[in-house]
């Protein structure tokens, strides 16, 4: 397999698979002299891990106790490779047994089987969202770096299972189960998704991020845009179907005087439509971008399927799964925004003369 590494200078690697001994990553190109935190690793590590409360999540109970295998000495990043594993120990194979000749309708089970001849059924093995908390390890480091050039990554749960916030108060997103920017609106959330739990249901939602301290300059044009570097970080990770920047698709909907962002003395922009980003290069103020999550395909409904001779069946799945994934994968798409800007922001040296 292929297609495990993300980033040219900023390099990440990812291996491991959901129901195996460990999952982890391995960081290439870290910059030695960085302050490494392994207070805040876990931190990030503990805002994604399974068996949190509510009834978005999933009952899997995993530590996710991240270990640094190398590349820290004394506290700080030496500049060589960073590997960090995280264990898996309350997978439950079993639960699987029942499909491991059959597709899960919405899942990557067929597509892993034409392409490789062979699949790991438990949990989906690799294609399995368990894969993105060796991202989320290696977005922390990410993270680390960018804070001493004083970049800030903060996403949120913009809509949940048909429910829209209507206020942004990152203060509260940190309050309540849904990681929404709105209490209320969060609240609304919480209870259609335990309708839907009961139901055998599953949700989808929107992420908003924001990044704040970009400065201007970052991106490679033309094939390496910073917007198209951010689309290749979110698309790739599993759940994510659609990316928008700034205006985004309601910008097809205004004319050339109502979607440019007139400029003001000093370089200050009237407004944000572009979201943050000009010519596939950041412009200094906030990027902003919002990601479409698809319904957790894992439901406790029957399904109409084909086995691996191509016949027709049913299914019926079992285990512990996510209802609705927003809560738990925004610290996902913060570490993938981080990596993919820590990327840039060390190309970028070499852009220009001093």
């Amino acid at each position: 397999m292929s297609g495990n590494t993300f980033g040219e200078i900023f390099r990440v690697t990812t291996f491991g698979e959901s129901h195996g001994a460990a999952l982890g990553c391995i960081i290439d190109g870290c910059p030695a002299g960085i302050k490494a935190d392994e207070e805040f690793l876990q931190h990030e590590m503990d805002r994604r891990k399974p068996g949190t409360k509510g009834a978005a999540v999933t009952a899997r109970n995993e530590s996710d106790k991240a270990e640094i295998l190398s590349g820290v000495f004394e506290g700080k990043t030496t500049g060589t490779p960073i590997a960090v594993l995280i264990r898996n120990s309350n997978q439950h194979s079993s639960d699987y047994n029942n499909i491991c000749d059959k597709f899960r309708p919405g899942h990557a089970d067929y597509t892993y089987f034409m392409k490789y001849g062979i699949r790991d059924y438990r949990g989906g093995g690799r294609s399995s969202g368990r894969e993105t908390c060796a991202r989320v390890a290696a977005g922390a480091f990410a993270k680390m770096l960018l804070k001493e050039q004083g970049i800030s990554i903060c996403a949120y749960t913009k809509e949940a299972a048909g429910i829209k916030c209507s206020k942004t108060d990152e203060s509260q997103i940190e309050k309540n189960l849904m990681r929404a920017p709105d209490s209320d609106a969060a609240a609304i959330m919480q209870k259609r998704i335990e309708e839907l739990k009961k139901e055998g249901d599953s949700a989808g939602g929107i992420i908003e991020c924001v990044i704040r301290g970009v400065p201007a300059g970052l991106g490679e044009p033309v094939f390496d845009k910073i917007d198209a570097v951010l689309a290749h970080a979110m698309l790739s990770i599993g759940a994510v179907k659609g990316i928008e920047f700034g205006a985004g698709f309601d910008a097809a909907e205004l004319t050339g005087s109502e979607n440019n962002d007139s400029m003001k003395k000093d370089a200050v922009f009237a407004s944000n439509n572009a979201g943050g980003i000009l010519g596939g290069i950041s412009r200094g103020d906030e990027i902003i971008f919002r990601v479409a999550v698809k319904p957790v395909p894992s439901i406790y409904r029957e399904q109409k399927t084909v086995d691996t001779s191509m016949s027709e069946c049913s299914i019926k799945i079992e285990g512990r799964h996510d209802v609705c994934l927003c809560p738990r994968i925004i610290p996902v798409v913060e570490a993938m925004a981080a990596i993919a800007v820590a990327d840039l922001s060390l190309r970028n040296r070499s852009s220009k003369s001093e």
